[in-house]
């Protein structure tokens, strides 16, 4: 059975290892929007383009009270070589154990050459100061995704 998120409900706690060293819970961040974004995988190209467009965008969503996190199912090792290699100014978060991407349905069946796997389908909700979802997008498309984001935050 497929967890729906739906808009204006609570958005499910959780606690999750980050790539700062520390264990990040989304309640830690009541009184801020959250922006967080499920994707697929560290380095690749949509990834890297999407995590670029947040980073570009950093300090207008910090001036919206908005914190970006990234979820993937990537170690924190992993987490922390695209941190690097592209200088992101956001906490990626580690679910090596897809515990979370399970909690906000974002895992989907992926058909690549032939062969079914189980993926994360690129996502992201829109959390407000109080811990309600006030937008969710699916199956996003990297190319207009940021300014579909920063409509939501404001």
């Amino acid at each position: 059975m497929e967890k729906m998120i739906l808009e204006g409900n609570m958005a499910p706690d959780f606690t999750l290892p980050g790539s700062d060293g520390k264990d990040h819970s989304l309640t830690d961040y009541r009184g801020k929007k959250v922006i967080l974004y499920f994707y697929p995988k560290d380095n690749t190209p949509g990834c890297t383009t999407e995590a670029i467009g947040f980073k570009e965008n950093n300090e207008n969503l910090s001036g919206l009270n908005a914190v970006v996190l990234g979820v993937s199912r990537d170690s924190l090792a992993s987490h922390e070589k695209f941190i690097t290699k592209f200088g992101l100014p956001f906490v990626l978060l580690s679910d090596t154990d897809s515990e979370v991407c399970e909690l906000y349905g974002v895992l989907k069946e992926k058909n690549m050459f032939g062969k079914k796997s189980i993926g994360i389908e690129r996502s992201t909700f829109i959390i407000d100061e109080e811990g309600k979802v006030i937008k969710e997008f699916r199956k996003v498309k990297v190319k207009d995704h940021m300014a579909e984001v920063l409509e939501a935050v404001k």
